[in-house]
């Protein structure tokens, strides 16, 4: 990994749980945590991925924990956290990363496909926070930041139940940080715009997708993995302290 852009001192020790941390955004997620002394958990149902960046972060400090989860399954996911609180502690930062923007067509959507998308792309959001919240009550303090996406904002087509979820999660942060405020603990939305992951590249990113990157980035280059896992630091550090409710967005300008 390349050296951090900033280091927290406060984030060294931290306890944090990351979903979808295997590949892609979650990946530079759970290896910028662990380059700042944070004791990292993730879960995934990719497990090759996993133990692959398992392994590779080992050779730099304490190899992160991951526990196999399919996020659909919610006692899975309350298991894997509880799993975590009890080897290290109450969770000081969630990061409620995991969603999949499969493409689908308005008239092919069924109601058990209608769920399934809720399912993978927010209610896990809601009962991850639930779970880490009594923690992080009794500490008085901590961070949790839900993932969104500009394709709402963009009016992006051919995924409306993935923008409908991706919307909803900053509706989540607004009305969670009125609430838990009073505790101590934070909440806030990062946006990303159109992130360059391996699965990006391989399945959607053509010549036509980088015409489209540099017609509406204000900013020349590609957006990174890197560049989203840089804006979690800084939520889940002290330099964020007063900061909830908020969005965030990197997107190069885009939106």
């Amino acid at each position: 990994m390349s050296t951090p852009v900033a280091i927290y001192p406060g984030l060294a020790g931290k306890v944090a749980f990351v979903s979808g941390g295997a590949t892609g955004i979650g990946a530079a997620i759970v290896e910028k945590l662990h380059a700042q002394g944070c004791r990292v958990a993730f879960v995934d149902i990719d497990a090759r991925s996993a133990e692959q960046l398992c392994a590779r972060l080992a050779a730099q400090g304490p190899a992160p924990l991951f526990i196999a989860c399919d996020l659909c399954d919610l006692e899975a996911l309350q298991a894997a956290i509880a799993t975590v609180a009890a080897r290290w502690g109450a969770i000081d930062v969630l990061v409620n990363n995991a969603a999949h923007d499969e493409r689908h067509a308005i008239e092919a959507v069924t109601p058990a496909y209608f769920q399934s998308r809720i399912d993978v792309n927010l209610r896990h959001y809601f009962f991850a926070a639930q779970a880490v919240l009594p923690g992080m009550q009794q500490k008085r303090a901590g961070s949790i930041i839900n993932f969104s996406s500009i394709s709402y904002k963009i009016k992006a087509g051919n995924y409306p139940l993935y923008a409908m979820c991706k919307a909803a999660a900053h509706g989540l942060t607004r009305s969670m940080a009125r609430d838990i405020g009073q505790h101590g603990v934070r909440v806030n939305t990062v946006t990303p715009g159109w992130v360059m992951t391996e699965r990006q590249l391989a399945l959607h990113v053509d010549a036509a997708g980088e015409a489209e990157i540099a017609r509406n980035q204000c900013l020349p280059g590609q957006l990174l993995p890197g560049d989203l896992a840089d804006m979690v630091l800084f939520l889940a550090s002290d330099a964020s302290r007063m900061c909830t409710a908020q969005e965030f967005v990197v997107d190069a300008g885009w939106t």
